[in-house]
């Protein structure tokens, strides 16, 4: 016990450092994310009010300015269809690779697009659709649709990266317990290695969303920006990136006052979404 002693005081000593390190660390990335949430809420709060929530932007030089209810309802429809593009295909791509490609040569081929996906930068999705769906016409001009799928293929391979991630965490125990009782391997996937790895999936779903939510450029090339309110994905749609760039540039404040509203409003319904989604996870999870 005595020759331990002194390797037991160093492990103490240098875990006391590492566990200063670590806090520092964190503390030094949360300063940034809690100074630009300050001036988000400092800039945008003050354009927030019931009519800020309710009107459509007017496009008027002079006068009453509008709000942003054609953008919150045009980015919620539009996300809503991008994840319910690319959330159930990046899944069922995981599940492949973890469950049937593996190590194989088509697998890692499949891994390495994905990977290489996940650097490309948003503005390429934009013009892909822009030049394969609005510039020949398919499906008409610009489209909300269309601005749903280029945040579809923004999505996809984060929600396959961290999907396959999670899965793999899977102990191979549980696969193995459940075909040795019989269970065919789709029952073995469906009932037991997805409900196993469900909070961890949801998470990547949950970042991927985040990720499409504010991105600007894709939504320019291919929903464009409108004034009214609209349901109809097949028709160009307002978006809460799209009005943030048209306002933060004009030189009238009250409209780059509704630009730093809008960008509050869409934090907002990112974290409000992300808590939402987290507990239904977890009640799922204590099922």
């Amino acid at each position: 016990m005595t020759a331990l002693a002194p390797v037991a005081g160093r492990r103490r000593q240098a875990d006391r450092i590492a566990r200063v390190l670590l806090g520092a660390g964190t503390m030094a990335a949360l300063v940034p994310l809690a100074l630009i949430l300050y001036y988000i809420l400092k800039r945008g709060l003050g354009a927030w009010s019931l009519h800020f929530f309710t009107s459509d932007p007017t496009g008027r030089f002079l006068g009453d300015a509008g709000g942003i209810k054609s953008a919150i309802l045009g980015t919620i429809e539009i996300v809503a269809l991008a994840t319910a593009m690319a959330a159930p295909i990046g899944i069922g791509v995981a599940v492949w690779l973890t469950e049937f490609g593996r190590r194989g040569r088509f697998a890692q081929t499949v891994r390495y697009f994905v990977d290489v996906m996940t650097g490309v930068p948003s503005i390429v999705f934009g013009l892909f659709i822009y030049i394969t769906l609005v510039l020949t016409g398919v499906g008409g001009s610009f489209a909300g649709w269309k601005g749903s799928l280029a945040l579809a293929l923004l999505m996809l391979p984060i929600v396959t990266r961290s999907a396959e991630v999670v899965l793999e965490l899977v102990p191979d125990s549980l696969r193995e317990a459940g075909l040795a009782l019989g269970a065919p391997r789709w029952k073995v996937i469906g009932r037991i290695v997805l409900p196993a790895a469900l909070p961890g999936i949801v998470t990547g779903v949950l970042l991927s969303i985040a990720r499409a939510a504010g991105e600007t450029a894709p939504l320019l090339f291919t929903a464009t920006i409108v004034k009214p309110t609209t349901y109809d994905l097949g028709a160009p749609m307002n978006s809460l990136p799209a009005q943030i760039f048209s306002d933060v540039g004009q030189a009238q404040d009250r409209l780059v006052t509704r630009a730093w509203g809008a960008a509050l409003t869409l934090v907002v319904l990112i974290m409000l979404f992300t808590m939402l989604a987290r507990l239904l996870a977890r009640r799922s999870a204590l099922r």
